[in-house]
């Protein structure tokens, strides 16, 4: 099984300091260890996005290119908008990406990893599922 990952867990592990040994950034290098890590392009556009250095950025590039996107249609768009609307209706509030990300794990029915408290709250409105790693 295919599981998206979100860009706050990608952060995680690309970081050079002491959180490298976390349990979030441990199950991410079995993820990708297991083959089980999928792409998604509004995940790779944040965490490109911000890196002033260009060699860090060209590194970047060239590490995350093992990770090919999901292909991204008009309905996952549409989903996407419809997912926002109804969680405003809840009084949920969550970015355009975040709910293109669940889009596409809705239809591509993939779990999302992530620590991000706004998907825990996105899943009591809308039909996603988050991957537990315990």
């Amino acid at each position: 099984m295919k599981i998206i990952v979100d860009t706050c867990i990608w952060t995680l592990a690309l970081r050079n300091d002491v959180e490298n040994s976390s349990d979030a950034v441990r199950e991410l290098r079995k993820l990708i260890l297991d083959q089980q890590v999928q792409m998604v392009g509004p995940v790779r556009q944040e965490l490109l996005s911000g890196i002033r250095s260009r060699t860090q950025l060209n590194d970047l590039k060239n590490y995350l290119s093992a990770f090919p996107d999901l292909p991204i249609e008009t309905q996952d768009h549409e989903l996407a908008a419809e997912y926002f609307n109804i969680s405003l209706e809840k009084g949920i509030q969550g970015s355009s990406t975040d709910f293109l990300i669940c889009a596409l794990a809705s239809r591509y029915k993939m779990p999302i990893y992530t620590e991000d408290e706004d998907f825990f709250r996105f899943a009591e409105s809308i039909p996603i599922m988050l991957y537990d790693p315990k």
